[in-house]
């Protein structure tokens, strides 16, 4: 019985499962947003503590190490943030249904705004924090990295307040670090490679900006269809398929 009921926490929590490559394809879209993408020679320049003519010259050994504190330091104030979000939700356990439908409601709302943050300014965010900038880089890239956590938050509200929705209502609060971790690593995986590459990436990164209506289309779009999963309970469903198909592969998805 404690198995089975394993098994239905687990294709129920919105932090398990399907929840979690969702949760990186948000953590990619924040860092290829037009507030993001455009300053992270910004940042990488800050972290490393070259000048951003210089980066494509600096040695990749020279560029990794405190890239990795970089990240590590925006990663722990994201998780943290899950974990709060879940004590959150935790208190209103009694609730559960309730919370889990203005949740799955909540991130269909975020989804919309999403796609309509080119066409509202009040919602298209132009975050440039250049003191901030000049005080994390003091620091440390540990420091930065949490700095830039905090700063970027205006410019991601969305994407991130609709991670943290589905960290909310988690049935734990390793779940919810869980998906932070995943969210963290959406925006983790490119900084690092564009650190580690920047003069081979420079033309994607062109690229990217010159279709950053596709990006947010496709940004809100992943959340719309998220909140109406969680509303509808099809997600349960999801997760069901994608127990079954873990275990297929010897890889089974279970509760942590």
């Amino acid at each position: 019985m404690s198995a089975i009921a394993a098994s239905l926490t687990v294709a129920t929590d919105a932090a398990s499962g399907v929840g979690i490559p969702l949760a990186l394809t948000a953590g990619l879209v924040s860092f290829l947003s037009p507030c993001v993408l455009p300053l992270v020679p910004g940042y990488i320049s800050t972290v490393v503590g070259v000048t951003p003519a210089e980066i494509a010259k600096t040695s990749r050994v020279r560029m990794l190490g405190p890239s990795l504190l970089f990240i590590a330091g925006f990663s722990a104030i994201f998780i943290l943030m899950g974990l709060g979000a879940t004590a959150i939700g935790s208190t209103l356990n009694t609730h559960r249904a309730t919370l889990q439908t203005a949740g799955g409601a909540l991130i269909v709302a975020m989804g919309v705004l999403f796609l309509a943050s080119p066409f509202v300014r009040l919602l298209n965010f132009e975050w440039h924090p250049a003191g901030l900038l000049k005080l994390a880089g003091r620091g440390g890239p540990v420091v930065a990295g949490a700095a830039f956590a905090i700063a970027w938050t205006p410019c991601t509200s969305i994407t991130l307040g609709a991670i943290l929705t589905q960290a909310a209502i988690s049935s734990s609060a390793a779940h919810g670090a869980l998906l932070l971790a995943f969210y963290s690593a959406g925006l983790a995986i490119p900084f690092l490679l564009i650190a580690l590459a920047f003069e081979r990436l420079a033309g994607a990164l062109s690229f990217v900006k010159r279709h950053f209506p596709v990006v947010i289309g496709l940004g809100g779009a992943v959340m719309i269809a998220l909140g109406l999963l969680i509303l509808t309970g099809e997600f349960s469903v999801l997760n069901a398929q994608a127990n079954s198909w873990m275990q297929g592969t010897g890889l089974e998805v279970s509760g942590i």
